[in-house]
């Protein structure tokens, strides 16, 4: 029997500036590199396209084993971000191919308009993420209950192999276009896959996800 999957799409994402400076190193930026910037944004709101599948299924949690129902995980740190939660909301994002395109057509024309549209996808994505969490708390919150900082593999000790039972549960290949390499890598690029915990306790949803995350040499760690 097929799982109740939800495909949604999105026309606008606010952008975070801040963040979108921070993910291109922009500490002081000159008039041509914020320019540079703008025309990067300019081309990439043409292009890209946003798109997330995902489900909500009972978890349960046992010492450092999470049973997420279509596989079981031995993980400390993914144990201790669903502490509580009787239920997880399992997504995946995109923004499309044609970031990636964009991404590698910038980076041969120039190094510097490389490295901005790659922060620009980054962002992109990163809010997509930021919209539909908000989105899931909001919902939830209304049912008297909370959701958990979003968790996604390859934080902490959460094993990236994941990222296969994850793209295989949503069916997110079909859906939106979404799939994996040999090395485990997400196609397109910017694309993420992730894990919402929801309980009915007084968790700290407001708690940034890289909070609970043990990498602390992550390039992009707030």
């Amino acid at each position: 029997m097929a799982l109740p999957v939800t495909i949604k799409t999105y026309s606008n994402i606010p952008w975070n500036e801040r963040e979108l400076r921070r993910y291109a190193n922009l500490k002081a930026p000159t008039v041509e590199l914020e320019e540079l910037l703008q025309k990067c944004k300019e081309e990439a709101l043409e292009r890209i396209s946003y798109k997330v599948c995902y489900l909500e299924l009972p978890v349960v949690v046992e010492g450092e084993q999470v049973d997420l129902f279509f596989t079981k995980i031995h993980s400390k740190d993914l144990a201790k971000n669903l502490a509580d939660c009787h239920s997880v909301v399992v997504f995946g994002v995109t923004i499309g191919v044609e970031m990636d395109r964009l991404i590698n057509r910038a980076t041969i024309l120039s190094p510097a308009k490389g490295i901005l549209m790659h922060a620009v996808g980054v962002e992109r994505v990163e809010s997509l993420c930021d919209v539909f969490c908000q989105e899931i708390a909001l919902s939830k919150r209304k049912s008297g209950m909370v959701t958990h900082p979003r968790f996604s593999p390859g934080y902490g000790d959460l094993d990236i192999s994941i990222q296969k039972d994850i793209i295989d549960v949503l069916g997110a290949s079909k859906s939106i276009g979404l799939t994996l390499n040999e090395s485990m890598l997400l196609s397109p690029s910017k694309s993420v896959t992730a894990l919402i915990g929801v309980s009915s306790t007084n968790g700290d949803e407001h708690k940034k996800s890289c909070d609970t995350c043990g990498r602390v040499d992550c390039e992009f760690r707030r």
